[in-house]
């Protein structure tokens, strides 16, 4: 930076040496011409205003954002100008300053843990308005669903030691400029995929330069859904994945059908995303499903399906699979890998079926005594990640998701459901807007972190 700053000092007075030199010249010439001809000096030295313009804007633009329209280096007795070349200076000084006290907030956020903080009350509004979006699903879609309150909207995650920036849509799109961003895991990142692409939209002068390439309206079904930003040449991706690892179904000799996860597979659709610009994968919730967890008869390596195995095992060969895929099939010049973290789940009484319940919750749990512990889930990815040698960035937003009980649909799956004892109840997933927009906040700041470099630029 102090080279810059340096070359830019000297280019200035270099730049102030030839305008006076130049003024010097044509002011010589002026005077001669005046002294063999009719025209008085003054009308000539109007004529000769145009050039000096010219070649003051030729110095000085590199340094200004002032134009020369602005900018008066004649004494005019029409316009009141005078010489002077201290506004363009004194902007390039001012937009110096502005430069470098960004880059210094960047350079201090990169040493910080921004997983590492709180929730606090935050009256500013969400990144985008409640119902404004029309690519949210039903089932994040709470707003539109009837949920009384928006108090949950009102929090914003603060790390301990630094300021995260304020998401700037517009600026993030410039970053993702001619670049495809690819979403791969499970409903999970499908909730943080769909919190990115209305935060983006949201900066939309036009919100029709933005469109799902299959015309979908809903993105449940399918395994692979693309938003286009049209003037952005971009994509945001996702790619249903939950496991990561290839899911398999059979039949047996007497016709019944079985299903197995090949832990020594990854998924087919790799092929259409191992390409992309930056990959955010997540696994972990399917990971704690009844057939899963149990580990019977369920788990595949080769054509051997092991009797029984458990879940802690199976989950990291499966992501010993992903890690070295990754490492064989990932250029990471051109590619920037991530891996979102476990996403707490508040369910209390039960789980999802059996009467688990989160309904009623309207404030964060403030006090670490009812934190629930780490995941074990998030160690064993921790310890495959340092195994690698591919740079994989991990979103650790394990423990922030788990202070906001108050975050998540609830009985608000549904726009039309009778509201009851006993109903089904969502206390996986999160509201959008909502918590999920804190996790492409960070994702953001991080952007940020990558594409200052340290240069300053």
């Amino acid at each position: 930076m102090a080279y810059f700053k340096n070359l830019s000092s000297s280019l200035m007075s270099l730049a102030r040496t030839h305008i006076l030199i130049i003024s010097l010249v044509l002011l010589s010439l002026l005077f001669l011409l005046a002294s063999q001809t009719n025209h008085s000096p003054a009308l000539i030295a109007s004529a000769l205003t145009s050039r000096l313009l010219f070649a003051a804007n030729f110095y000085i633009s590199p340094f200004s954002s002032v134009s020369s329209s602005n900018t008066c280096l004649v004494l005019d007795s029409e316009s009141n100008c005078t010489l002077s070349s201290v506004t363009a200076v004194e902007t390039a000084h001012a937009n110096s300053r502005k430069d470098q006290e960004r880059y210094n907030r960047i350079k201090k956020l990169s040493s910080c843990d921004i997983f590492n903080g709180k929730w606090v009350a935050d009256n500013s509004e969400p990144l985008y308005k409640p119902g404004s979006c029309p690519f949210i699903d039903e089932a994040f879609n709470c707003f539109k669903n009837g949920r009384p309150d928006s108090d949950y909207l009102k929090y914003k995650w603060r790390p301990i030691g630094c300021q995260l920036p304020r998401f700037d849509g517009g600026k993030m799109l410039e970053m993702l400029r001619g670049k495809r961003l690819v979403f791969v895991g499970d409903s999970l990142n499908r909730n943080m995929w769909e919190s990115l692409v209305c935060a983006l939209r949201d900066s939309l002068k036009d919100k029709s330069r933005v469109y799902e390439v299959s015309g979908r309206q809903r993105f449940r079904t399918q395994g692979f859904y693309s938003f286009k930003f049209r003037d952005y040449m971009c994509s945001i991706d996702f790619i249903k994945s939950p496991f990561l690892v290839q899911e398999s179904k059979f039949s047996d000799k007497s016709g019944a059908r079985g299903e197995t996860l090949r832990l020594d597979m990854i998924q087919g659709s790799s092929t259409k995303y191992c390409d992309a610009d930056i990959i955010i994968f997540n696994t972990g919730h399917w990971w704690t499903h009844h057939k899963t967890f149990e580990g019977y008869n369920y788990f595949q390596e080769g054509s051997h399906v092991y009797n029984k195995l458990e879940v802690k095992e199976a989950y990291t060969k499966a992501l010993k699979t992903w890690a070295q895929w990754v490492d064989a099939n990932i250029d990471s010049n051109r590619t920037r890998v991530f891996f979102r973290g476990y996403s707490a789940s508040h369910f209390r009484k039960g789980q999802w079926n059996t009467g688990g319940s989160c309904h009623g919750e309207m404030k964060p749990i403030a006090s670490d005594t009812y934190i629930a512990t780490y995941p074990w889930m998030m160690r064993v990815l921790e310890s495959v990640i340092a195994e690698m040698k591919t740079p994989v960035f991990y979103l650790n937003i394990t423990r922030m998701t788990d202070y906001r009980q108050d975050g998540h649909p609830s009985i608000y799956r549904q726009r039309e459901i009778p509201r009851g004892p006993g109903m089904f109840q969502d206390c996986s997933h999160w509201c959008l807007p909502g918590v999920p927009d804190s996790w492409n906040e960070l994702l953001y700041a991080t952007l940020l972190i990558s594409h200052y470099d340290f240069t300053g630029k």
